[in-house]
């Protein structure tokens, strides 16, 4: 199916009846307990900087666990899958010296779930599983100011965020996901920022939110 069947497959479904989004990716994997070297992966082996806990990294170095966590998801009745990019923009990745890298992050998550929701839509193609790009609130606010002490100051600007989050876009939207998930956001105006790539859009997307 093409995004534009599967879109108006979505907007025809839910005129009859609720659709089911997947569930949290961050608990299921950590029932993986993986270790350091299992974050890496063979690619980022000699990286100088620890990744484990970095789990929107797991789409390049452990794709395999991230189609199981959707498979289950899926079997269970989900009908919408999100990426696994909840941390996967530039400000977050800075905390593992990963930012350079974030786009294909992007890419690769939205890849790694169009395959797993696609591969299920085969077994059951009379219902379309769809993939939705996930997009956290950033480990910085706009909004609060981190030091109690001072309360006008700014961890990070308006710039920064629409830059960061316009990159994710991008790498979403490349890797083939159907529509946009802004999602856990505690501060409203960081909420703001990943629809700021949109206005500039000429194509129709599909934003959600979840909390």
């Amino acid at each position: 199916m093409t995004r534009e069947e599967r879109i108006a497959y979505l907007k025809s479904e839910v005129k009859k009846r609720i659709l089911i989004l997947d569930g949290g990716m961050g608990t299921m994997i950590q029932s993986y307990k993986l270790s350091e070297e299992e974050y890496r992966g063979e690619r980022f082996a000699d990286h100088p900087h620890d990744l484990k806990g970095n789990n929107d990294l797991l789409v390049i170095t452990q794709p395999e666990i991230i189609k199981e966590i959707y498979a289950g998801y899926m079997e269970a009745g989900a009908d919408i899958i999100g990426t696994n990019t909840f941390n996967a923009q530039a400000i977050s990745q800075a905390d593992y010296h990963l930012e350079d890298i974030s786009k294909e992050m992007n890419v690769v998550a939205a890849q790694v779930a169009r395959e797993a929701a696609d591969a299920m839509t085969e077994k059951t193609p009379d219902r379309p599983r769809l993939v939705a790009g996930a997009m956290g609130p950033t480990n910085r606010t706009a909004s609060i100011s981190p030091d109690v002490n001072d309360p006008g100051y700014r961890n990070t600007s308006f710039d920064a965020l629409v830059e960061a989050y316009s990159d994710q876009v991008r790498g979403l939207v490349e890797g083939g996901v159907d529509m946009i998930l802004i999602e856990t956001v505690f501060d409203t105006l960081n909420a703001k920022r990943p629809a700021s790539p949109w206005n500039r859009s000429s194509t129709r997307w599909t934003l959600s939110c979840r909390s």
